[in-house]
Protein backbone atom coordinates (compact mmCIF):
# COMPACT_ATOMS: atom_id res chain seq x y z
CA UNK A 1 0.00 0.00 0.00
CA UNK A 2 1.20 3.51 -1.09
CA UNK A 3 2.22 6.32 2.38
CA UNK A 4 -0.44 8.02 0.74
CA UNK A 5 -3.20 5.71 1.09
CA UNK A 6 -1.74 5.12 4.86
CA UNK A 7 -1.83 8.80 5.57
CA UNK A 8 -5.39 9.17 4.36
CA UNK A 9 -6.66 6.26 6.53
CA UNK A 10 -4.97 7.81 9.78
CA UNK A 11 -6.86 11.00 9.04
CA UNK A 12 -10.17 8.86 8.66
CA UNK A 13 -9.42 7.06 11.69
CA UNK A 14 -8.57 10.90 13.36
CA UNK A 15 -11.80 11.89 12.27
CA UNK A 16 -13.72 9.12 13.36
CA UNK A 17 -12.11 9.83 17.27
CA UNK A 18 -13.01 13.42 17.06
CA UNK A 19 -16.40 12.48 16.67
CA UNK A 20 -16.87 9.70 18.90
CA UNK A 21 -15.68 11.98 21.35
CA UNK A 22 -17.41 14.95 20.66
CA UNK A 23 -20.92 15.19 21.54
CA UNK A 24 -21.13 17.27 18.96
CA UNK A 25 -20.11 18.25 14.97
CA UNK A 26 -20.92 21.28 13.17
CA UNK A 27 -20.49 21.62 9.81
CA UNK A 28 -20.16 24.98 8.65
CA UNK A 29 -19.89 26.33 4.68
CA UNK A 30 -16.86 28.99 5.13
CA UNK A 31 -16.10 31.43 2.35
CA UNK A 32 -13.96 34.20 1.66
CA UNK A 33 -12.64 34.29 5.25
CA UNK A 34 -9.65 36.19 5.97
CA UNK A 35 -6.92 34.81 7.78
CA UNK A 36 -7.66 37.23 10.57
CA UNK A 37 -11.34 36.25 10.44
CA UNK A 38 -10.43 33.01 11.04
CA UNK A 39 -7.76 33.16 13.67
CA UNK A 40 -10.79 35.19 15.96
CA UNK A 41 -13.02 32.24 15.36
CA UNK A 42 -10.43 29.80 16.25
CA UNK A 43 -9.82 31.47 19.78
CA UNK A 44 -13.35 31.85 20.31
CA UNK A 45 -13.89 28.10 19.70
CA UNK A 46 -10.55 27.31 21.38
CA UNK A 47 -12.11 29.52 24.78
CA UNK A 48 -14.94 26.49 24.60
CA UNK A 49 -12.81 23.76 24.40
CA UNK A 50 -14.27 23.10 20.85
CA UNK A 51 -11.75 22.46 18.31
CA UNK A 52 -12.43 23.96 14.37
CA UNK A 53 -10.83 22.49 11.92
CA UNK A 54 -11.01 21.84 8.17
CA UNK A 55 -10.65 18.35 6.51
CA UNK A 56 -11.49 17.01 3.03
CA UNK A 57 -15.26 16.59 2.53
CA UNK A 58 -14.16 12.88 1.16
CA UNK A 59 -12.54 11.93 4.06
CA UNK A 60 -15.38 13.15 6.66
CA UNK A 61 -17.87 11.37 4.30
CA UNK A 62 -15.58 7.85 4.52
CA UNK A 63 -15.54 8.87 8.31
CA UNK A 64 -19.09 9.01 8.85
CA UNK A 65 -19.82 5.98 6.22
CA UNK A 66 -17.65 3.79 8.85
CA UNK A 67 -19.33 4.88 11.39
CA UNK A 68 -22.53 4.00 10.14
CA UNK A 69 -24.04 7.50 9.50
CA UNK A 70 -24.91 8.29 5.75
CA UNK A 71 -27.27 11.46 6.62
CA UNK A 72 -24.01 13.80 5.74
CA UNK A 73 -23.53 12.96 2.27
CA UNK A 74 -25.38 16.03 0.68
CA UNK A 75 -23.84 18.92 3.06
CA UNK A 76 -19.95 17.24 2.53
CA UNK A 77 -19.36 19.25 -0.67
CA UNK A 78 -18.02 22.76 -1.43
CA UNK A 79 -15.61 24.60 1.78
CA UNK A 80 -16.78 23.04 5.03
CA UNK A 81 -15.36 23.49 8.56
CA UNK A 82 -16.29 21.27 11.17
CA UNK A 83 -16.24 22.07 14.55
CA UNK A 84 -15.93 19.63 17.54
CA UNK A 85 -17.68 20.28 20.78
CA UNK A 86 -17.50 18.89 24.51
CA UNK A 87 -21.19 19.79 24.62
CA UNK A 88 -24.51 20.16 22.26
CA UNK A 89 -25.07 23.66 21.92
CA UNK A 90 -21.76 25.78 22.16
CA UNK A 91 -20.25 25.20 18.22
CA UNK A 92 -23.99 26.06 17.37
CA UNK A 93 -23.65 29.66 19.81
CA UNK A 94 -20.45 30.67 19.15
CA UNK A 95 -21.20 30.97 15.24
CA UNK A 96 -24.50 32.40 15.83
CA UNK A 97 -22.69 35.10 17.51
CA UNK A 98 -19.58 35.74 15.41
CA UNK A 99 -21.96 36.44 12.45
CA UNK A 100 -24.63 39.01 15.04
CA UNK A 101 -21.09 40.66 16.03
CA UNK A 102 -19.56 40.84 13.06
CA UNK A 103 -22.75 40.93 9.86
CA UNK A 104 -19.65 40.40 7.24
CA UNK A 105 -19.41 37.03 8.06
CA UNK A 106 -23.07 36.25 7.67
CA UNK A 107 -22.22 35.15 3.94
CA UNK A 108 -18.60 34.18 4.70
CA UNK A 109 -19.84 31.07 7.95
CA UNK A 110 -23.18 29.74 7.11
CA UNK A 111 -23.75 26.46 9.76
CA UNK A 112 -24.75 23.50 6.98
CA UNK A 113 -25.99 21.11 9.57
CA UNK A 114 -24.67 18.98 13.13
CA UNK A 115 -24.62 15.64 14.36
CA UNK A 116 -25.79 16.08 17.91
CA UNK A 117 -26.29 12.88 20.19
CA UNK A 118 -25.44 10.57 17.17
CA UNK A 119 -28.60 12.24 15.35
CA UNK A 120 -28.27 14.61 12.08
CA UNK A 121 -29.75 17.96 12.75
CA UNK A 122 -30.22 20.37 9.41
CA UNK A 123 -29.60 24.22 9.14
CA UNK A 124 -32.41 24.98 10.66
CA UNK A 125 -31.96 22.74 13.87
CA UNK A 126 -28.83 24.22 14.29
CA UNK A 127 -29.89 28.11 14.17
CA UNK A 128 -32.45 26.73 17.27
CA UNK A 129 -29.75 25.13 18.77
CA UNK A 130 -28.02 28.68 18.66
CA UNK A 131 -30.94 29.47 20.73
CA UNK A 132 -30.31 27.44 23.64
CA UNK A 133 -28.48 28.58 26.80
CA UNK A 134 -25.47 27.33 27.64
CA UNK A 135 -25.59 24.37 30.05
CA UNK A 136 -24.17 26.42 32.80
CA UNK A 137 -27.03 29.65 32.34
CA UNK A 138 -29.49 26.65 32.70
CA UNK A 139 -28.11 25.87 35.94
CA UNK A 140 -27.77 29.15 36.99
CA UNK A 141 -31.56 30.09 36.32
CA UNK A 142 -32.62 26.64 38.31
CA UNK A 143 -30.66 27.51 41.06
CA UNK A 144 -31.69 31.28 41.13
CA UNK A 145 -35.67 29.37 40.98
CA UNK A 146 -34.72 27.23 43.47
CA UNK A 147 -33.33 29.74 45.88
CA UNK A 148 -36.65 32.51 45.16
CA UNK A 149 -38.82 30.83 47.43
CA UNK A 150 -36.11 30.78 50.11
CA UNK A 151 -34.85 34.33 50.09
CA UNK A 152 -38.97 35.69 49.75
CA UNK A 153 -39.83 33.63 52.97
CA UNK A 154 -36.58 34.82 54.63
CA UNK A 155 -37.28 38.86 53.74
CA UNK A 156 -41.43 38.00 55.21
CA UNK A 157 -39.69 36.78 58.20
CA UNK A 158 -37.57 39.86 58.50
CA UNK A 159 -40.76 42.23 57.92
CA UNK A 160 -42.67 40.49 60.52
CA UNK A 161 -39.74 40.34 63.19
CA UNK A 162 -39.42 44.12 62.43
CA UNK A 163 -43.21 44.94 62.54
CA UNK A 164 -43.23 42.99 66.41
CA UNK A 165 -40.25 44.81 67.27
Amino acid sequence: MSANFEAKKAVVEEIKEKISASKSVVLAKYDRLTVAEVTALRGKFRDAQCEYKVYKNTLVRKAFDELGVTAFDNDLNGATAFVFCPDETSGCSIIAKAVKENPALEEKLVPKSAYVAGAYVDAEGVKKLAAIPSREVLLAKMVGCLQAPIANLAYVMNAIAGQKS
